[in-house]
């Protein structure tokens, strides 16, 4: 079980490390970009972590997915970013695929 908490913490360093990237500011900002740095070092720790019981290929898929569908949602309610239909449809495709992945894959540990 400890590997789908490693895979949660990897998205949540992700997202964050993605997040600070904005505020970073090119890198010329000092904290956010080591924050970004820190946070996507803790990324890949917690990501190597999760897939010495995970298979590659649905956890990157996991992994990246959710973060794509995390960051869009700060970069909508945070940065007052706009998303149009096709934006939305496509997102939800991204979901689909993440729920397919983890209810009815035999490749992913339940």
């Amino acid at each position: 079980m400890m590997h789908f908490v490693h895979m949660v913490l990897a998205i949540v360093f992700e997202v964050l490390g993605t997040s600070l990237l904005k505020y970073a500011d090119g890198f010329t900002k000092l904290w956010p970009t080591l924050g970004t740095v820190a946070s996507y070092a803790a990324t890949f720790f917690f990501l190597g972590l999760a897939l010495k019981v995970i298979p590659m290929g649905p956890a990157y898929a996991i992994w990246s997915g959710l973060g794509i569908v995390l960051i869009t949602l700060i970069g909508l309610f945070v940065f007052g970013q706009k998303l149009d239909f096709w934006a939305v449809v496509g997102l939800g495709l991204i979901m689909a695929g993440v729920v397919v992945i983890n209810l009815l894959s035999k490749s992913v540990p339940h």
